[in-house]
Protein backbone atom coordinates (compact mmCIF):
# COMPACT_ATOMS: atom_id res chain seq x y z
CA UNK A 1 0.00 0.00 0.00
CA UNK A 2 1.16 3.50 -1.04
CA UNK A 3 2.44 5.46 2.15
CA UNK A 4 0.33 8.75 2.10
CA UNK A 5 1.05 11.82 3.90
CA UNK A 6 -1.94 13.45 6.29
CA UNK A 7 -2.33 17.22 5.99
CA UNK A 8 -0.68 17.98 9.21
CA UNK A 9 2.16 16.12 8.31
CA UNK A 10 3.25 17.83 5.11
CA UNK A 11 2.49 21.13 6.52
CA UNK A 12 5.43 19.90 9.69
CA UNK A 13 7.35 18.50 6.53
CA UNK A 14 7.33 21.88 4.90
CA UNK A 15 9.11 23.74 8.04
CA UNK A 16 11.88 21.30 6.67
CA UNK A 17 11.81 23.33 3.14
CA UNK A 18 12.15 26.58 4.32
CA UNK A 19 14.70 25.95 7.49
CA UNK A 20 17.43 23.77 4.95
CA UNK A 21 17.16 27.01 2.64
CA UNK A 22 19.78 28.81 5.91
CA UNK A 23 21.25 25.54 6.59
CA UNK A 24 22.09 25.20 2.87
CA UNK A 25 23.18 28.94 3.30
CA UNK A 26 25.05 28.30 6.05
CA UNK A 27 27.13 25.49 4.60
CA UNK A 28 28.02 27.11 1.33
CA UNK A 29 27.30 30.98 0.63
CA UNK A 30 27.93 32.14 4.06
CA UNK A 31 31.75 30.80 4.45
CA UNK A 32 32.34 32.24 1.02
CA UNK A 33 30.62 36.07 2.34
CA UNK A 34 32.43 35.75 5.74
CA UNK A 35 35.60 34.86 3.57
CA UNK A 36 35.15 37.62 1.27
CA UNK A 37 35.09 39.96 4.34
CA UNK A 38 37.97 38.71 6.21
CA UNK A 39 40.37 39.04 3.55
CA UNK A 40 39.26 42.64 3.25
CA UNK A 41 40.73 43.26 6.72
CA UNK A 42 43.62 40.99 6.05
CA UNK A 43 42.99 37.56 7.82
CA UNK A 44 44.67 34.78 6.28
CA UNK A 45 43.07 31.61 5.41
CA UNK A 46 44.17 29.99 8.32
CA UNK A 47 42.62 32.51 10.74
CA UNK A 48 39.42 32.78 8.77
CA UNK A 49 38.38 28.89 8.89
CA UNK A 50 39.41 29.33 12.27
CA UNK A 51 37.77 32.50 13.75
CA UNK A 52 34.36 30.63 11.13
CA UNK A 53 35.14 27.32 13.36
CA UNK A 54 34.46 29.02 16.42
CA UNK A 55 31.88 31.02 15.87
CA UNK A 56 29.80 27.89 14.91
CA UNK A 57 31.08 26.27 18.17
CA UNK A 58 29.90 29.01 20.37
CA UNK A 59 26.49 28.65 18.63
CA UNK A 60 26.40 25.14 19.69
CA UNK A 61 27.51 25.80 22.97
CA UNK A 62 24.68 28.51 23.56
CA UNK A 63 22.43 26.00 22.43
CA UNK A 64 23.97 23.07 24.31
CA UNK A 65 23.19 25.29 27.60
CA UNK A 66 19.48 26.80 26.59
CA UNK A 67 18.23 23.63 25.37
CA UNK A 68 17.16 21.28 27.75
CA UNK A 69 15.63 24.08 29.42
CA UNK A 70 13.89 25.47 26.46
CA UNK A 71 12.65 21.58 25.45
CA UNK A 72 11.33 21.40 29.41
CA UNK A 73 9.32 25.02 29.40
CA UNK A 74 7.93 23.82 25.53
CA UNK A 75 6.45 21.09 27.04
CA UNK A 76 3.97 23.15 29.47
CA UNK A 77 0.57 23.60 27.66
CA UNK A 78 0.05 25.90 24.71
CA UNK A 79 3.97 26.90 25.08
CA UNK A 80 5.71 24.72 22.18
CA UNK A 81 4.01 26.92 19.55
CA UNK A 82 5.16 29.78 21.15
CA UNK A 83 8.46 28.96 21.71
CA UNK A 84 9.04 27.80 18.21
CA UNK A 85 7.65 31.39 16.90
CA UNK A 86 10.03 33.37 18.33
CA UNK A 87 13.22 31.81 18.04
CA UNK A 88 12.24 31.21 13.69
CA UNK A 89 11.60 34.59 14.14
CA UNK A 90 14.97 35.15 15.34
CA UNK A 91 16.77 33.46 12.83
CA UNK A 92 14.52 34.77 9.64
CA UNK A 93 15.27 38.57 11.07
CA UNK A 94 18.55 37.69 11.52
CA UNK A 95 19.05 35.91 7.80
CA UNK A 96 17.86 39.24 6.42
CA UNK A 97 20.01 41.53 8.34
CA UNK A 98 23.30 39.79 7.37
CA UNK A 99 23.85 41.45 4.17
CA UNK A 100 23.92 44.60 5.90
CA UNK A 101 26.62 44.37 7.82
CA UNK A 102 30.35 45.25 6.47
CA UNK A 103 32.58 44.00 9.05
CA UNK A 104 33.87 40.67 9.41
CA UNK A 105 33.43 40.78 13.53
CA UNK A 106 29.99 42.23 13.57
CA UNK A 107 28.85 39.63 10.43
CA UNK A 108 29.79 36.80 12.83
CA UNK A 109 27.92 38.36 15.88
CA UNK A 110 24.92 38.20 13.73
CA UNK A 111 25.84 34.91 12.79
CA UNK A 112 25.62 33.51 15.98
CA UNK A 113 22.48 35.21 16.96
CA UNK A 114 20.91 33.71 13.64
CA UNK A 115 22.30 30.66 13.59
CA UNK A 116 21.00 29.91 17.40
CA UNK A 117 17.76 31.03 16.48
CA UNK A 118 17.59 28.09 13.98
CA UNK A 119 18.98 25.92 15.92
CA UNK A 120 16.82 26.43 18.94
CA UNK A 121 13.76 26.28 16.66
CA UNK A 122 14.57 22.67 15.54
CA UNK A 123 14.50 21.88 18.98
CA UNK A 124 10.52 22.71 18.76
CA UNK A 125 10.07 21.66 15.68
CA UNK A 126 11.50 17.89 16.45
CA UNK A 127 9.52 17.96 19.43
CA UNK A 128 6.21 18.58 17.21
CA UNK A 129 6.80 14.93 15.97
CA UNK A 130 5.12 12.94 18.39
CA UNK A 131 2.22 15.28 17.54
CA UNK A 132 1.71 15.25 13.89
CA UNK A 133 2.12 11.86 13.47
CA UNK A 134 2.48 8.06 14.70
CA UNK A 135 5.30 6.32 16.07
CA UNK A 136 5.43 3.81 13.31
CA UNK A 137 4.99 6.57 10.45
CA UNK A 138 7.71 8.14 12.10
CA UNK A 139 10.61 6.75 9.84
CA UNK A 140 9.26 7.41 6.74
CA UNK A 141 7.61 11.17 8.05
CA UNK A 142 11.10 11.99 9.40
CA UNK A 143 12.62 10.72 6.48
CA UNK A 144 10.44 12.85 3.90
CA UNK A 145 10.92 16.03 5.90
CA UNK A 146 14.57 15.55 5.41
CA UNK A 147 14.21 14.73 1.63
CA UNK A 148 12.01 17.45 0.68
CA UNK A 149 13.73 19.72 2.49
CA UNK A 150 17.05 19.43 0.59
CA UNK A 151 15.29 19.76 -2.68
CA UNK A 152 13.03 22.62 -1.45
CA UNK A 153 16.27 24.36 -0.09
CA UNK A 154 17.09 24.48 -3.73
CA UNK A 155 14.93 26.94 -5.04
CA UNK A 156 15.87 30.28 -3.23
CA UNK A 157 19.52 28.70 -2.65
CA UNK A 158 19.53 28.57 -7.05
CA UNK A 159 17.95 32.48 -7.29
CA UNK A 160 20.71 33.56 -4.82
CA UNK A 161 23.13 32.16 -6.36
CA UNK A 162 22.37 33.17 -9.29
CA UNK A 163 23.00 37.01 -8.41
CA UNK A 164 26.07 36.04 -6.66
CA UNK A 165 28.03 34.58 -9.53
CA UNK A 166 26.44 37.11 -11.97
CA UNK A 167 26.70 39.64 -9.70
CA UNK A 168 29.25 42.12 -12.03
CA UNK A 169 27.26 41.63 -14.98
CA UNK A 170 23.58 42.66 -13.44
CA UNK A 171 25.82 45.77 -12.69
CA UNK A 172 25.81 45.41 -8.64
CA UNK A 173 28.52 44.96 -6.06
CA UNK A 174 29.47 40.84 -4.40
CA UNK A 175 27.81 42.79 -0.96
CA UNK A 176 24.61 44.11 -2.20
CA UNK A 177 24.03 40.52 -4.26
CA UNK A 178 24.46 38.90 -0.50
CA UNK A 179 21.91 40.99 0.78
CA UNK A 180 19.34 39.92 -2.00
CA UNK A 181 20.45 36.10 -1.34
CA UNK A 182 20.17 36.39 2.52
CA UNK A 183 16.75 38.00 2.27
CA UNK A 184 15.02 35.55 -0.13
CA UNK A 185 16.00 32.61 2.25
CA UNK A 186 14.38 34.50 4.62
CA UNK A 187 11.38 35.42 2.73
CA UNK A 188 11.42 31.81 2.10
CA UNK A 189 11.96 30.46 5.48
CA UNK A 190 9.34 32.26 6.68
CA UNK A 191 6.76 31.68 3.83
CA UNK A 192 6.70 27.70 4.07
CA UNK A 193 6.55 27.99 8.02
CA UNK A 194 3.34 29.49 7.99
CA UNK A 195 0.75 26.70 6.94
CA UNK A 196 2.60 24.99 10.27
CA UNK A 197 1.94 27.51 12.26
CA UNK A 198 -1.80 28.24 11.57
CA UNK A 199 -2.47 24.28 11.96
CA UNK A 200 -0.33 22.78 14.54
CA UNK A 201 -2.05 22.20 18.24
CA UNK A 202 0.15 20.54 20.91
CA UNK A 203 -1.48 16.83 21.52
CA UNK A 204 0.92 16.22 24.45
CA UNK A 205 2.05 18.21 26.97
CA UNK A 206 2.05 18.63 31.05
CA UNK A 207 -0.12 20.91 32.89
CA UNK A 208 0.67 24.80 33.33
CA UNK A 209 1.76 25.23 37.27
CA UNK A 210 2.01 28.77 38.58
CA UNK A 211 5.42 28.10 39.55
CA UNK A 212 6.35 27.03 35.49
CA UNK A 213 10.35 27.45 35.02
CA UNK A 214 11.26 25.71 38.35
CA UNK A 215 8.73 22.82 37.82
CA UNK A 216 10.11 22.34 34.41
CA UNK A 217 13.76 21.87 35.65
CA UNK A 218 12.42 19.67 38.00
CA UNK A 219 11.04 17.59 35.58
CA UNK A 220 14.44 17.94 33.67
CA UNK A 221 16.12 16.78 36.58
CA UNK A 222 13.82 13.70 36.54
CA UNK A 223 14.28 13.41 32.28
CA UNK A 224 18.03 12.98 32.98
CA UNK A 225 18.07 10.71 36.00
CA UNK A 226 15.60 8.49 33.48
CA UNK A 227 18.15 8.95 30.71
CA UNK A 228 20.79 7.75 32.55
CA UNK A 229 19.25 4.65 33.86
CA UNK A 230 17.71 3.34 30.54
CA UNK A 231 20.71 2.16 29.18
CA UNK A 232 19.51 2.30 25.87
CA UNK A 233 18.50 5.79 25.42
CA UNK A 234 21.43 6.50 27.24
CA UNK A 235 23.67 4.91 24.87
CA UNK A 236 22.17 5.88 22.14
CA UNK A 237 22.49 9.30 22.74
CA UNK A 238 26.24 9.37 23.36
CA UNK A 239 26.58 7.10 20.20
CA UNK A 240 24.55 10.02 18.59
CA UNK A 241 26.91 12.73 20.33
CA UNK A 242 29.99 11.25 18.38
CA UNK A 243 28.74 10.36 15.21
CA UNK A 244 26.26 13.08 14.72
CA UNK A 245 28.89 15.29 15.33
CA UNK A 246 31.11 14.60 12.99
CA UNK A 247 28.01 14.86 10.43
CA UNK A 248 27.51 18.37 11.45
CA UNK A 249 30.97 19.43 11.33
CA UNK A 250 31.58 18.33 7.86
CA UNK A 251 28.16 19.83 6.96
CA UNK A 252 29.19 23.11 8.61
CA UNK A 253 33.05 23.46 7.56
CA UNK A 254 33.15 22.04 4.18
CA UNK A 255 32.86 25.27 2.09
CA UNK A 256 35.04 26.97 4.84
CA UNK A 257 37.17 24.01 4.32
CA UNK A 258 37.30 24.02 0.65
CA UNK A 259 37.88 27.94 0.71
CA UNK A 260 41.01 27.71 2.70
CA UNK A 261 42.32 25.06 -0.11
CA UNK A 262 42.20 27.69 -2.84
CA UNK A 263 39.52 25.86 -4.44
CA UNK A 264 37.39 28.11 -7.01
CA UNK A 265 34.37 29.53 -5.06
CA UNK A 266 32.08 28.41 -7.92
CA UNK A 267 32.96 25.50 -7.94
CA UNK A 268 32.23 24.44 -4.50
CA UNK A 269 28.67 26.22 -4.99
CA UNK A 270 27.73 23.88 -7.41
CA UNK A 271 29.17 21.14 -6.17
CA UNK A 272 27.28 21.67 -2.84
CA UNK A 273 23.98 22.08 -5.02
CA UNK A 274 24.38 18.69 -6.57
CA UNK A 275 24.70 17.97 -2.62
CA UNK A 276 21.48 18.74 -1.94
CA UNK A 277 19.89 17.18 -5.04
CA UNK A 278 21.57 13.79 -4.66
CA UNK A 279 20.42 13.90 -1.38
CA UNK A 280 16.65 14.10 -2.01
CA UNK A 281 16.62 10.68 -4.04
CA UNK A 282 19.19 9.13 -1.45
CA UNK A 283 16.46 9.55 1.75
CA UNK A 284 14.29 8.51 0.28
CA UNK A 285 15.59 4.98 -1.61
CA UNK A 286 17.69 4.25 1.81
CA UNK A 287 13.96 5.16 3.80
CA UNK A 288 12.50 2.24 2.03
CA UNK A 289 15.52 -0.20 2.19
CA UNK A 290 15.68 0.36 6.11
CA UNK A 291 12.24 -0.92 5.58
CA UNK A 292 12.99 -3.81 4.72
CA UNK A 293 15.70 -4.59 6.81
CA UNK A 294 16.00 -2.22 9.62
CA UNK A 295 16.69 1.80 10.49
CA UNK A 296 19.47 0.66 12.99
CA UNK A 297 21.49 -1.21 9.77
CA UNK A 298 21.05 1.78 7.78
CA UNK A 299 22.63 4.21 10.54
CA UNK A 300 25.31 1.60 10.73
CA UNK A 301 26.13 2.12 7.00
CA UNK A 302 25.80 5.64 7.08
CA UNK A 303 28.10 5.93 9.95
CA UNK A 304 30.77 3.50 8.05
CA UNK A 305 30.25 5.82 5.19
CA UNK A 306 31.00 9.11 6.60
CA UNK A 307 34.35 7.44 8.30
CA UNK A 308 35.32 6.92 4.83
CA UNK A 309 34.58 10.32 4.11
CA UNK A 310 36.64 11.81 6.56
CA UNK A 311 39.27 9.70 5.76
CA UNK A 312 39.12 10.58 2.02
CA UNK A 313 39.54 14.09 2.57
CA UNK A 314 43.01 13.61 3.78
CA UNK A 315 44.05 13.20 0.09
CA UNK A 316 42.10 15.90 -1.03
CA UNK A 317 43.79 18.43 -3.19
CA UNK A 318 41.51 19.39 -6.41
CA UNK A 319 37.95 20.52 -7.47
CA UNK A 320 37.27 17.33 -8.39
CA UNK A 321 38.24 15.46 -5.35
CA UNK A 322 35.62 18.16 -3.85
CA UNK A 323 33.00 17.03 -5.96
CA UNK A 324 34.02 13.20 -5.08
CA UNK A 325 33.03 13.98 -1.29
CA UNK A 326 29.76 16.25 -1.89
CA UNK A 327 27.97 13.67 -3.89
CA UNK A 328 29.52 11.39 -0.93
CA UNK A 329 28.38 13.02 1.98
CA UNK A 330 24.78 13.92 -0.20
CA UNK A 331 24.21 10.11 -0.79
CA UNK A 332 24.33 9.98 3.32
CA UNK A 333 23.88 13.07 5.18
CA UNK A 334 19.74 13.15 4.90
CA UNK A 335 19.49 9.66 6.13
CA UNK A 336 21.70 10.05 9.35
CA UNK A 337 19.68 12.70 10.25
CA UNK A 338 16.49 11.19 9.70
CA UNK A 339 16.28 8.13 10.89
CA UNK A 340 18.30 8.63 13.85
CA UNK A 341 15.71 11.73 14.39
CA UNK A 342 12.56 9.16 14.06
CA UNK A 343 14.37 6.74 16.40
CA UNK A 344 14.57 8.63 18.95
CA UNK A 345 11.28 9.86 18.83
CA UNK A 346 10.00 5.94 19.05
CA UNK A 347 11.54 5.77 22.57
CA UNK A 348 10.68 8.58 24.42
CA UNK A 349 7.38 9.21 26.19
CA UNK A 350 5.29 11.60 23.65
CA UNK A 351 4.03 14.18 26.57
CA UNK A 352 7.81 15.01 27.11
CA UNK A 353 9.14 14.50 23.80
CA UNK A 354 10.29 18.99 24.51
CA UNK A 355 12.51 18.18 27.42
CA UNK A 356 13.82 14.69 25.67
CA UNK A 357 14.76 16.38 22.61
CA UNK A 358 16.23 19.54 24.05
CA UNK A 359 18.25 16.59 25.49
CA UNK A 360 18.79 15.18 22.16
CA UNK A 361 19.93 18.53 20.40
CA UNK A 362 22.58 18.33 23.07
CA UNK A 363 23.81 15.31 22.02
CA UNK A 364 23.45 16.68 17.96
CA UNK A 365 24.00 20.06 17.49
CA UNK A 366 24.40 21.13 20.74
CA UNK A 367 27.46 18.47 21.09
CA UNK A 368 29.14 19.69 17.32
CA UNK A 369 31.31 22.10 19.91
CA UNK A 370 33.57 19.63 19.58
CA UNK A 371 33.97 18.55 15.92
CA UNK A 372 34.49 22.31 15.06
CA UNK A 373 37.01 22.81 17.71
CA UNK A 374 39.36 20.12 16.52
CA UNK A 375 38.91 21.09 13.23
CA UNK A 376 40.08 24.72 13.99
CA UNK A 377 42.69 23.54 16.16
CA UNK A 378 44.16 20.94 14.53
CA UNK A 379 44.34 23.58 11.22
CA UNK A 380 46.10 26.05 13.58
CA UNK A 381 48.51 23.66 15.39
CA UNK A 382 49.65 21.58 12.44
CA UNK A 383 48.79 24.13 9.62
CA UNK A 384 47.59 21.26 7.65
CA UNK A 385 43.89 21.78 6.75
CA UNK A 386 43.35 17.99 5.25
CA UNK A 387 44.41 16.33 8.30
CA UNK A 388 42.34 18.77 10.34
CA UNK A 389 38.96 17.06 8.31
CA UNK A 390 40.83 13.82 8.74
CA UNK A 391 40.54 13.92 12.38
CA UNK A 392 36.98 13.95 12.79
CA UNK A 393 37.20 10.18 11.84
CA UNK A 394 37.60 9.21 15.32
CA UNK A 395 34.34 10.56 16.18
CA UNK A 396 32.52 8.08 13.66
CA UNK A 397 34.87 5.28 14.79
CA UNK A 398 33.64 6.01 18.48
CA UNK A 399 29.91 6.75 17.43
CA UNK A 400 30.20 3.72 15.42
CA UNK A 401 31.15 1.91 18.32
CA UNK A 402 28.80 3.35 20.83
CA UNK A 403 25.96 2.54 18.30
CA UNK A 404 25.82 -0.84 17.58
CA UNK A 405 26.06 -1.16 21.39
CA UNK A 406 23.19 0.47 21.95
CA UNK A 407 21.55 -1.88 19.10
CA UNK A 408 22.56 -4.71 21.17
CA UNK A 409 21.21 -3.07 24.30
CA UNK A 410 17.71 -3.27 22.46
CA UNK A 411 17.54 -6.16 21.10
CA UNK A 412 18.38 -7.63 25.06
CA UNK A 413 15.19 -6.05 25.95
CA UNK A 414 12.89 -7.08 23.40
CA UNK A 415 14.69 -11.06 24.05
CA UNK A 416 13.69 -10.11 27.97
CA UNK A 417 9.56 -9.18 26.74
CA UNK A 418 10.11 -5.49 26.80
CA UNK A 419 8.23 -3.65 24.49
CA UNK A 420 9.79 -1.22 21.95
CA UNK A 421 8.81 0.99 18.72
CA UNK A 422 12.46 0.61 16.78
Amino acid sequence: MKFKLTPLEKKWILYDVGNSAFAMLTATILPIYFNYLAKKAGLSSVDYLSYWGYAVSICTLLIAIMGPILGAIADVKDLKKKLFELFLLLGVFGCAMLGFVPSWFFFLIVFVLTNTGYSASLIFYDAMLTDVTEPKRMDTVSSQGFAWGYIGSCVPFTIGLAFVLFASKLGISLQKAMTIAFVITAFWWLLTTLPLLKAYQQRYYVEKTEKMVSSSLRRLTTTIKNVCRNKKVFTFLLAYFFYIDGVFTVIDMATAYGQALGLDSSGLLLALLVTQIVAFPSVLILNELAKKISSTTIITICIIAYLGISLYAYTMKTQLDFWILAIAVGMFQGTIQALSRSYFGKIIPAEKSGEYFGLYDIFGKGASILGTIIVSLVSQLTGNLNLSVSALSILFLIGLFLFRKAVRLNQKNSECGQTTNV
